[in-house]
């Protein structure tokens, strides 16, 4: 970086460039002849023409513009994303981004500025191409095809009439919050109409203004067939989370440090499972995970939970995953979330909102004193684990459940629905598109084999087994087993009387 702001404005415009040494003088000219006191960020990728250098000496000339390098072309998404912050971590709460090769006319800024104060309510300003029918009269008919073809395919498949696809626009940061920005995964051209969709399933206020473009007047478009393919690809990934798990679209604030513990070790890889999942084969699982936790094994864990334990009982969902499973469950119990994934915690509380209870813990070691809760329960845990491990995680559930509370524990059979669907799923990646390394998930290690193989598990943890249940509720996808934490003399004469009549028996 280069000189330091002699006064900041209120208003930063923000610049991406590579291979912009022919314009960017007239650009840098331009803009100062405005008399907007506008602060200026460049941001260039190693231009080879020397653009960078070009702009370090206008930054030595003039106090109000600022140059961030980066050492290679890394992505005009990236690029955004990265000044965005920069506006964020420099105090300024108003943000104008646009292109540097004369698409975005200087002057039009002013009006964009003009309906920003018009309007002191609203969240962001898209200078839009499609308000007049011959804003793109100058362009060639390769890129009408392009910008009409993005404009169709966000109006469809996303719902929205913004210019979705365009850099030319006005954030008010003071009105949005910085983690806002997290949620977006995109690098590439797509980062523009992926934001602009999260701000509009999120409620922010957008605001359009008619601009014309002119044709371009320096340089050549940057976009390649491959950024155009990556887009597609990413516009399809997004409609298809929309519609199996729109929460992964919500702001929420993240978790604060002080909720995360650094003793909480995850050799599994949770956070990985719980990351957004971009390749196929993760979004046909989340797909079909979403599915199967919402409307399959949902209402069944309500079923056992509302059979097992009276309304407002304290329970603690150990393993809690992305809550997707007991979201029918709201308000019936008083429920703290347990999860070693800071991600799946925060995916947890989309789902429940921030006020819901969490705990960052492993259930190997539940941060959390003797008898804190009258039950607890959880999902798709166990198999993950052997079974000298899983002794562990029921001893440490019962030291956390009071004498007399019960944990309820759904768990895969061997020859489950599931288990069969996912190794189908699996030959299917393999057979047909190639991808014989797809993981679903973190291995599942034991399976229940059967209710005498179940029952033993739970007796070897001092836990007294009252329900075995496999069949139709679930489609035969998970065996429920409802355990009992005995007192310990209610316990000891069970075991008493469980030997008793063995040996009666032999």
């Amino acid at each position: 970086m280069t000189s330091n702001f002699s006064q900041k404005r209120n208003v930063l415009v923000f610049i991406p460039t590579f291979n912009e040494s022919g314009n960017i003088r007239e650009m840098v000219s331009r803009l100062l002849a405005l008399g907007q006191n506008l602060d200026l960020l460049f941001l260039d990728d190693n231009s080879p023409d020397g653009t960078g250098r070009i702009l370090d000496s206008l930054a030595l000339e003039h106090s109000n513009i600022r140059v961030i390098h980066r050492p290679k072309k890394m992505g005009i998404g990236s690029a955004h994303y990265e000044g965005i912050l920069w506006a964020y971590q420099h105090g300024y709460s108003e943000l104008l981004t646009m292109d540097a090769d004369f698409t975005h006319s200087p002057e039009r800024i002013l009006e964009i500025l003009e309906e920003k104060n018009s309007n002191p309510n609203c969240d962001i300003v898209v200078a839009s191409r499609f308000l007049k029918k011959k804003s793109l009269s100058e362009w060639n008919m390769w890129r009408k095809f392009l910008t009409h073809f993005g404009h169709i395919l966000t109006r469809v498949c996303l719902g929205m009439e913004y210019d979705a696809t365009g850099a030319f626009r006005f954030y008010r940061l003071s009105n949005i919050p910085k983690y806002a920005f997290h949620v977006i995964r995109s690098t590439g051209y797509s980062f523009f109409f992926e934001s602009l969709y999260i701000f509009h399933r999120n409620g922010f206020r957008i605001r359009q203004i008619p601009v014309d473009l002119p044709a371009r007047t320096y340089g050549s478009s940057k976009m390649t067939f491959r950024e155009i393919g990556k887009s597609v690809r990413l516009l399809v990934t997004t409609y298809f989370i929309s519609v199996f798990n729109p929460e992964k679209f919500q702001i929420i604030e993240p978790l604060p440090e002080s909720h995360l513990s650094p003793q909480a070790k995850d050799p599994q890889g949770w956070d990985e499972y719980w990351d957004d999942k971009k390749q196929t084969g993760g979004l046909v699982y989340d797909a079909c995970a979403s599915i199967y936790r919402k409307w399959l094994i949902g209402p069944t864990l309500a079923h056992f939970l509302k059979k097992s334990f009276p309304e407002k009982t304290k329970l603690l969902h150990a393993g809690c995953g992305s809550g997707q499973v007991d979201l029918s469950l709201e308000g019936a119990f008083d429920v703290t979330a347990l999860d070693i994934s800071p991600k799946a915690l925060q995916f947890y509380r989309k789902m429940h909102g921030t006020s819901a209870k969490v705990i960052h813990g492993s259930i190997f070691s539940i941060p959390v004193p003797d008898s804190s809760f009258d039950g607890a329960y959880n999902l798709g845990v166990m198999e993950h684990f052997t079974e000298e491990e899983i002794q562990n995680i029921l001893r440490e559930l019962r030291r956390v459940v009071r004498p007399g509370g019960k944990i309820v524990l759904f768990w895969p059979p061997e020859f489950g629905l599931t288990v069969n669907l996912f190794k189908f799923l699996s030959w299917t990646m393999k057979t047909f598109l190639n991808r014989p390394n797809v993981k679903f998930h973190p291995d599942e290690i034991t399976r229940v084999r059967s209710r005498a193989h179940a029952e033993e598990l739970i007796q070897k943890a001092d836990l007294s087994m009252k329900e075995y249940y496999f069949g139709s509720r679930d489609l035969f996808t998970q065996v429920a087993l409802v355990c009992s934490v005995e007192k310990e003399s209610d316990f000891r004469e069970e075991q008493t009387t469980r030997k008793r009549l063995a040996n009666e028996s032999w």
